[in-house]
């Protein structure tokens, strides 16, 4: 039976053997120690862009003095200054990645790995990713094979990552041009949820993290549902209202789904909706031409198209979802990808078994199924651009 149990506040999962809490924090308290762990015990993981955003000239001084703890001993000055063009320097026991989906690399984690016997950090130690989806992915990964297991806290700081790769326990990175093809389970012990940390983001980032929220409305949250059609002007203005509500709706669809299933053996990969076709779209345009999230609202366009020729679900729901994509400014084709490349991406989706790909697709909002698919259907869904 699931024992989530969640308030707003807080929402704490049990998966497997791991119990994983859910934390609104204070953005005062970003760098907070977490509990049990010695200062001196830590290893703090962010990369270039993170860290600019967050602690550079852009950033807020509120947000440049919830970092300040986090910088160089002689830069901190610079998080109290009104006016300054420096960014400060990370202090000792903060390691900045290079950034972006193109550097999910074995050789990133290794450096992760490399910097905490440098700091001689301990197996009772504490990585701390700061970060998205890139870096959380990445420093959680580096946490489970770290002296093959150390304690991990998430900090996650974009959209995205709030309310999808932080929670959960997938790590991994991407490898021979595919994504996140090595990997492990392993929840973080705590993930700490600042949502005002969304005012940093470029619009593009914000709206891919928005990508994974329609994706959980359509899952299992009707009202969410309703919140994303209706209140669209409130939800990009990143008004602060209807940023909690969102992440939090987002964060308990996907807790509930990943306590019944913690190693993705049936209805967690549910969450993939939109994802074989994302993913395979992310792989053959290269990383980086579009953002995760973007691809998923593509990706869910054609599963609903997909859906729809199979018989499986009816024109009205596949319009819903292409009106909805659209409304919030998705691209909903992808003309400058060939067919032939998307399919030969796809064929290498971790939903493989057997030979062939499972699709995640919808009969309607909360019905969701799996199924294989032909090449045919699939090449005649892929030609609908």
């Amino acid at each position: 039976m699931p024992t989530i149990q969640f308030d707003m506040k807080q929402l704490t999962v049990q998966l497997d053997t791991f119990s994983s809490t859910v934390r609104r924090f204070e953005l005062g308290d970003l760098a907070a120690t977490p509990p049990g762990t010695g200062s001196g015990n830590i290893l703090w993981v962010t990369d270039s862009r993170v860290w600019e955003a967050l602690a550079g000239p852009r950033s807020t001084q509120e947000i440049r003095q919830a970092m300040s703890p986090l910088m160089h001993n002689n830069d901190r000055d610079l998080a109290t200054a009104p006016v300054s063009t420096q960014i400060p320097r990370p202090g000792k026991n903060v390691l900045t990645i290079a950034a972006g989906e193109e550097n999910k690399t074995w050789e990133q984690v290794s450096a992760i790995i490399n910097f905490g016997f440098s700091l001689g950090l301990a197996r009772d130690g504490c990585i701390i990713g700061l970060g998205g989806g890139v870096v959380c992915d990445m420093a959680a990964f580096a946490a489970s094979l770290y002296m093959r297991g150390c304690k991990l806290v998430l900090i996650p700081s974009t959209l995205l990552a709030m309310v999808d790769a932080a929670l959960g326990g997938k790590t991994g990175i991407n490898f021979g041009g595919f994504k996140n093809m090595v990997g492990t389970f392993y929840p973080a012990t705590e993930i700490r949820i600042i949502p005002e940390l969304n005012q940093t983001l470029p619009e593009k980032e914000y709206r891919s993290g928005l990508g994974e929220v329609i994706k959980h409305a359509f899952l299992a949250d009707p009202v969410l549902l309703e919140m994303l059609k209706n209140n669209r002007t409130q939800v990009l203005a990143r008004e602060k209202s209807a940023l909690d509500e969102l992440v939090w709706k987002s964060l308990l669809v996907k807790a509930r789904i990943i306590e019944q299933d913690f190693r993705e053996q049936s209805i967690r990969a549910h969450l993939n909706l939109g994802h074989t076709f994302a993913h395979g779209l992310e792989s053959a345009a290269g990383f980086g031409m579009w953002t995760h999230g973007e691809a998923v609202a593509w990706g869910m366009v054609k599963a609903a198209q997909l859906s729809c020729r199979l018989g499986a679900s009816s024109p009205e729901f596949m319009q819903e979802v292409i009106n909805l994509i659209d409304s919030y400014g998705y691209r909903t084709k992808a003309e400058d990808v060939s067919v032939d490349a998307l399919i030969k991406a796809m064929l290498m989706d971790k939903k493989k078994q057997s030979g062939g790909v499972r699709f995640v697709l919808q009969k309607a909002m909360g019905d969701t199924f799996m199924q294989p698919v032909s090449e045919t259907d699939l090449r005649a869904v892929l030609s609908e651009n």
